[in-house]
């Protein structure tokens, strides 16, 4: 875990002197002297749920042929998708075309109607991520031809959320009172505790083609990493 730390200190100008920056917030109306820090943390975890956008696209002459042999293609890699997933995913569709194909002559001339493109993808959730790069594969061995994403997902962020949130409050009562302490100042409480816009890095996509027939393709899920700011404003008096 990595932590960083910004520290911004606000005192009343009616107590210190004018050397000090004033907040004109609503803080302000006991004029009472505060110090305004700033936490980050960082908590990383490993991935338990993975999505993947997997499909058919077919071409041919007409549309009712590039849908007709679309959707014999789409139904061979749903069986086997759903063969290699077992119990417990999930398989949705999430998109569906059916659009003219035009070819454009080197000459300049207008183009060309050459054909029809179908397209049918569907959305895999799993939560057996060893299986991700199997069912890449059974999908393939079946006709999909347009794998389009693969996401790794926490199924609950909320603990580790929780938790860089402990970690950034921490830091910033941690530096409020260093801030406090190096002025000769004690931090008597709390004013206002703020949560800045959380952030979530997920791994980069990690994929490759299998080696050979009977090797799956590799899939590296990596960690997830969750950011959390808090901004604290706490009262301070000699």
């Amino acid at each position: 875990m990595k932590h960083l730390l910004r520290a911004t200190l606000w005192i009343a100008a009616a107590t210190f002197p004018a050397t000090f920056a004033v907040a004109e917030t609503p803080l302000d109306r006991t004029a009472h002297p505060y110090i305004r820090t700033t936490g980050d943390a960082t908590v990383s975890a490993k991935p338990d749920r993975a999505k993947l956008t997997i499909g058919v696209v077919t071409q041919a002459a007409g549309a009712q042929a590039a849908a007709a042999r679309n959707a014999t293609d789409t139904e061979t890699m749903l069986a086997n998708l759903r063969h290699a997933l077992g119990a417990g995913a999930e398989i949705r569709t999430s998109g569906y075309s059916l659009t003219p194909t035009y070819t454009n002559p080197r000459n300049g001339d207008q183009s060309v109607l050459s054909g029809y493109t179908a397209s049918n993808t569907v959305e895999v959730t799993t939560d057996d991520l060893a299986n991700v790069g199997k069912v890449i594969d059974a999908g393939a061995a079946a006709g999909a031809n347009n794998v389009r994403g693969l996401d790794f997902l926490l199924k609950d962020e909320a603990p580790v959320h929780a938790q860089a949130l402990r970690e950034a409050a921490l830091k910033a009562r941690a530096s409020a009172e260093a801030v406090a302490a190096a002025l000769g100042l004690k931090v008597v409480r709390v004013l206002s505790a703020e949560e800045g816009e959380p952030q979530v890095i997920r791994p980069m996509r990690m994929m490759a083609m299998a080696p050979g027939a009977n090797a799956a393709t590799p899939i590296e899920s990596g960690n997830i990493q969750l950011q959390a700011t808090v901004t604290l404003t706490v009262e301070v008096a000699p």
